[in-house]
């Protein structure tokens, strides 16, 4: 029997398929659920002349590329030395791209405060983002539920990009309330700017391949 501090290593070939199998529905689920949200917010934010909806369209295609890049590794789970290659290049190839993004979002946040430059208001940018923030924290969760029984560091990294994109969810949300509801135009490029550092801070963690401790239980 196993006691309630044996690590999920130590289950049989088929639990382990099975969570690996339900790591890869999640991973599909969140595929789908990204790249209709990256199509909404840019094709909206790209209408309302909106550079935080666009950043987070732009955000949410970054995550569906992450998503990819976890299915590629839940298909190597039984080889542990492709597993941690794959693990360790997704986060570089993942943390650039996160930087890349902070700094488009920072040259138009400030380029849009100095022009004045006004967004238009959108209903379809303030009901996705409504919609993300209700929906990616269920799908972290239940994420890290399975990164914990897998000792996955990747598919732990990885839900809490649902964590973070909810966060940025809240925060588009408020400027583009605030720009709808009181016309204060500047509202959506500083809710843009409060963006880039933690998009930044997440590149620089991919890039240095930054591993998660907490949810292995070898790295203890």
């Amino acid at each position: 029997m196993h006691s309630a501090s044996t690590p999920v290593r130590s289950a049989t070939v088929s639990d382990r398929d099975a969570l690996v199998a339900r790591g890869r529905r999640l991973e599909y689920l969140t595929i789908g659920w990204n790249s209709f949200e990256a199509a909404v917010a840019i094709v909206s934010g790209l209408l309302a002349g909106s550079v935080s909806l666009v950043g987070f369209g732009l955000d949410s295609a970054i995550e569906t590329a992450s998503a990819l890049v976890l299915l590629w590794r839940l298909s190597v789970d039984r080889a542990v030395e492709r597993r941690e290659r794959a693990e360790h290049r997704a986060h570089q190839i993942v943390g650039a791209c996160f930087l890349l993004l902070a700094a488009y979002v920072a040259f138009e946040s400030v380029y849009a405060l100095w022009s004045r430059e006004r967004a238009a208001q959108s209903v379809p940018g303030i009901l996705i983002a409504v919609a993300a923030v209700i929906v990616m924290p269920l799908l972290g969760g239940a994420k890290r539920r399975v990164a914990a029984q897998l000792g996955s560091r990747a598919l732990h990294s990885d839900s809490r990009q649902a964590d973070f994109c909810a966060y940025l969810s809240l925060i588009l949300l408020g400027g583009l309330l605030l720009n709808a509801s009181l016309g204060w135009w500047w509202a959506d490029p500083a809710a843009a700017l409060i963006m880039v550092p933690i998009i930044a801070r997440e590149g620089l963690q991919g890039l240095r391949g930054r591993p998660c401790y907490d949810c292995d239980p070898q790295a203890n």
